[in-house]
């Protein structure tokens, strides 16, 4: 067993994200800023507000690292420099990065600014094998993110032969191309998934058209909800934390920088408990079923160990729709608690009275409750059609709750 704890790496696209992020039991946050990110399409950060995120983060004993992660073209050099000298300035635990260029040019801007801010590499660098993990090593590099088609052997024998930290993906989105590289998008789309403007054409439904059959649309994937087969299942380690962490990686990474506060809060909560139970009983660890609940309670695409154990059905795509759980549908999260009966709620979404709700905390399962009262400045007990900032909501149950929790329908 390693000598320290093993990370838990989770993705923030805005500032509430980070919050989140940090509430629910994230060792280290990776954010971007509002360029040169591989998701243009997120919240994202102005490098003001990567400032107050390295400052909040700090607060709360929370790495952040931040995303460099494009493919340069050359009339960005300049750009690129500058803001790198600005991301210098503000001082984040680390850079991620996948282009060569751009890892030669943060090394040159951290020589002369005399910083010691890490350089990690990117999945997108598509590092396969030692030989890799070994130069980038050797170009100053303390963390590698190992390529998602790596079996854990594999992952293995890498981490116990370089210095360099090793990074691998846990949970979330995988993609169809190799190691997150893909052109789709920009042909269909005109938008570069390597320039951060990826329209996910993997997850587009598609059908087959004989050339002398023009109209006759033919399904690939014989199934009444449309055809998938671009679009690969989500990735879940959920049952196979201990071998993760015994294949030597020192950090766990969530994927999801474009997703909601729902998701963030149910997968970083539930990786966070079952990190924490290995370490507390490493031979005894067992499975907890409301960790499956709790991550089968998000959208998904159907749930597979990808590359990792070598499961020949691990990596097919999903022929299956988004599983859509609207039942569990994202209200809002808790702002702060009125005496000991009442909460303040910042609603994202309709919220009715007679609706059941539970409270998702750091700590165990979801909680359910019951909705006694609501109370807005416009109107009292009212149903709220459309999301209003600050809600009081009397619960039958309050006591357990805490700002920074999530309410969602139960």
């Amino acid at each position: 067993m390693q000598e320290r704890k093993i990370e838990l790496l989770a993705p923030a696209g805005n500032f509430e994200k980070l919050e989140a992020a940090i509430h629910f039991g994230a060792d280290a946050v990776y954010i971007g800023g509002k360029a040169f990110s591989l998701r243009s399409h997120s919240g994202n950060f102005a490098i003001e507000e990567i400032a107050e995120a390295v400052s909040f983060a700090e607060d709360h004993a929370v790495k952040i690292y931040v995303a460099c992660n494009v493919f340069a073209r050359n009339h960005e050099h300049d750009d690129i420099y500058h803001y790198l000298e600005r991301l210098c300035a503000i001082g984040p635990d680390a850079l991620i990065i996948a282009d060569p260029g751009i890892f030669m040019a943060a090394k040159q801007v951290l020589g002369e600014k005399n910083r010691d801010i890490a350089l990690h590499v990117s999945t997108q660098a598509n590092t396969t094998s030692l030989l890799s993990a070994r130069f980038w090593e050797q170009q100053g590099a303390s963390r590698v993110n190992a390529a998602r088609e790596l079996t854990l052997p594999e992952i293995r024998i890498m981490a116990s032969s370089v210095p360099v930290e090793i990074e691998a993906f846990i949970h979330g989105a995988m993609c169809v191309a190799y190691s997150g590289r893909c052109l789709l998008s920009h042909y269909m789309a005109a938008r570069d998934g390597n320039r951060g403007l990826c329209a996910h054409a993997c997850r587009w439904k598609y059908h087959l058209m004989e050339e002398k059959r023009p109209g006759e649309y033919l399904p690939v994937f014989e199934d009444d909800r449309g055809s998938y087969f671009f679009s690969s299942k989500d990735l879940c380690m959920i049952e196979h934390i201990p071998e993760m962490i015994r294949a030597g990686i020192a950090s766990l990474k969530i994927e999801g920088r474009m997703k909601g506060l729902n998701y963030l809060a149910a997968t970083i909560k539930t990786y966070r408990r079952a990190i924490d139970a290995y370490y507390a009983a490493p031979d005894n660890f067992e499975v907890d079923k409301n960790w499956h609940e709790e991550l089968e309670s998000i959208n998904y695409r159907g749930y597979s160990t990808g590359f990792y154990l070598n499961d020949p059905d691990g990596p097919l795509p999903g022929y299956e729709q988004v599983k859509r759980n609207d039942e569990h549908r994202y209200i809002g999260k808790i702002i702060n608690k009125i005496g000991s009966s009442e909460i303040v709620i910042g609603i994202k979404n309709r919220i009715l009275k007679e609706n059941n709700i539970e409270i998702v905390g750091r700590e165990g399962a979801a909680r359910r409750n019951s909705i006694l009262r609501i109370t807005t400045d416009l109107d009292f007990d009212a149903p709220l059609a459309q999301p209003n900032t600050n809600v009081t909501v009397l619960l039958e149950k309050p006591d357990a709750c805490v700002s920074g929790d999530i309410v969602r329908i139960a």
